[in-house]
């Protein structure tokens, strides 16, 4: 795989390239697309700002951005390293939804640095995507920059993961036939766990314990204010280890680590027991061994298990939406009502355990969650 990719990546140069979407084979053509016709445009755009999306590409791009501070499991390995990556989400963007997508790696992990640049460069953009950030940094630049940014500005390893384990949950739910009342622990306190716990709350799961790898969070051992804030709001500051959490849980959402469950740990969950297991390459168990340990349902980040929970299922659709529909701000209502969308895809006598989440070449999926983002257009 190693030598295969590298291979590849070389023969490509990139894995994006600017097309030119008008004609330049002649006077007439050069005078239309430059100068002197050119101007035309500019001075509409110059009257009302807004006419930026009728005249330019600003309609279907999004800006894919980051500080190479978080990337997929490489950590903090900084923004070059980080753009074969960002040109890959790129890739997705076009690929999955139609949208020309550009990736920008900055070179400075200051949030104000990062605020402040993708403040003054969101006029070349409809949208922006937030990438490979880290936690708790990337929960205030989203913050803030939802603030003062006139369009919409998604960080997908937040909400987008947030809203595809919303889906499969509430499908995993209907298998196990068990209710909002489910024992849910969320274990990984970073920034797609954070975004886990405060979407399924948000969506009527309140009884939810979410853990780091000191165990249970509380105000004694959260790092950040937002840690914090779950100590307060789920854990009401109980204390013990992740194992102590599972005992008589009846889901476990991990974003953390690989092999950290043994069959003994989850075999003290309650019977017929939901387990999402998303680290990659390496989840936090294998489903072999958690089928061992008679879980119900399993679920991983992989292609090669079923009920792969990609937030590939997601972003491509938001972000579709929201240029379709000019949204500017991604809110906890749009997000709950794409995993209530998406969870739908998969009818009643469909259901069962290894098919709990649509797969992501489903072809409805990202026009399905556009047409619920253009639902909100007011």
């Amino acid at each position: 795989m190693k030598e295969k990719s590298l291979k590849a990546h070389e023969n490509w140069k990139g894995k994006i390239e600017v097309i030119s979407r008008c004609p330049v084979n002649n006077n007439e053509d050069l005078t239309i697309a430059y100068t002197p016709g050119v101007s035309y445009p500019c001075l509409e755009i110059e009257k009302d700002k807004d006419a930026s999306y009728k005249y330019t590409r600003r309609s279907n791009l999004v800006g894919v951005i980051t500080d190479g501070s978080a990337v997929l499991g490489l950590g903090n390995i900084g923004p070059l390293a980080a753009m074969p990556v960002m040109e890959g989400k790129c890739v997705l963007f076009k690929e999955f939804a139609g949208v020309d997508a550009f990736p920008i790696c900055i070179s400075d992990n200051d949030v104000d640095v990062l605020v402040n640049t993708i403040k003054l460069i969101e006029g070349s953009f409809g949208a922006i995507n937030l990438e490979d950030i880290s936690a708790p940094r990337c929960f205030e630049i989203e913050e803030r920059l939802n603030e003062i940014c006139d369009i919409p500005v998604f960080h997908d390893d937040q909400h987008g993961t947030a809203i595809a384990v919303l889906a499969a949950l509430l499908n995993a739910m209907k298998v196990v036939r068990k209710d909002y009342n489910m024992k849910i622990i969320v274990n990984g306190a970073g920034a797609a766990g954070i975004a886990i716990a405060n979407l399924i709350y948000d969506a009527g799961f309140k009884n939810i314990v979410i853990c780091d790898r000191y165990g249970i969070i509380t105000s004694n051992n959260a790092s950040n204010k937002y840690q914090m804030e779950c100590a307060v709001k789920f854990n009401r500051n109980k204390d013990g280890s992740l194992e102590d959490a599972l005992v008589e849980a009846d889901v476990f959402i991990g974003v953390s680590a690989g092999n950290i469950l043994t069959k003994e740990i989850v075999m003290s969950m309650n019977a017929d027991s939901i387990i999402f297991a998303l680290a990659n390459p390496i989840p936090e168990i294998m489903p072999e061994v958690a089928k061992e340990a008679n879980v119900k349902v399993i679920a991983t980040g992989r292609s090669d298990y079923p009920n792969q929970i990609n937030n590939l299922l997601v972003f491509p659709g938001i972000i579709k939406g929201a240029l379709k529909a000019r949204i500017n701000k991604i809110t906890t209502k749009m997000q709950l009502e794409v995993a209530k969308g998406i969870a739908n895809c998969i009818k009643e006598n469909e259901l069962n355990s290894e098919n709990i989440i649509p797969s992501v070449f489903d072809k409805r999926i990202v026009d399905l969650v556009c047409d619920v983002i253009c639902s909100f257009k007011e």
